[in-house]
């Protein structure tokens, strides 16, 4: 039998919802594919995103400039946009570059180390388009796809 005293089991049947809470937000991160609050595009499909983040076109539908700004590797809101939206694994992802540059078709999207990096750029530059989670979009920004 635990020997408990009862401050004890106050104080984690208290920290027991705050660690469960802790752990759905991490769990549930949603990632959505934003560009300038200042950019006249206001949606696009996974299909055109997919087309621009794998360097099959350089412009928006509108006829834009599209640059896109990836996630740095190994982030867990990366893995979700590729999979979701370019329906790619990591694994493929490298492949798919590995050929494009070998070929000197295109290169991979610039990257960037975080939400809020890849926020900050892309609210900079109107021609831009980025992906972030869902938490850190604000109004410098406008949500055009959640996958």
């Amino acid at each position: 039998m635990v020997n408990l005293k009862l401050p004890e089991i106050i104080r984690n049947y208290l920290a027991l919802p705050l660690l469960l809470a802790m752990v759905a937000t991490g769990a549930h991160a949603e990632v959505v594919v934003i560009v300038s609050a200042n950019n006249h595009v206001t949606s696009l499909t996974a299909e055109q995103t997919a087309r621009i983040f794998l360097g099959k076109t350089t412009s928006f539908p509108d006829g834009g400039q599209a640059l896109p700004i990836d996630q740095i590797e190994g982030n867990a809101i990366r893995d979700e946009f590729y999979t979701k939206v370019v329906h790619k694994s990591a694994t493929q992802l490298s492949a798919y570059w590995a050929k494009v540059i070998f070929t000197g078709d295109g290169r991979p999207p610039v990257e960037l180390e975080s939400n809020v990096a890849v926020r900050r750029a892309v609210a900079k530059d109107r021609n831009t388009i980025g992906y972030i989670d869902k938490r850190y979009a604000n109004r410098s920004v406008r949500v055009i796809l959640e996958p």
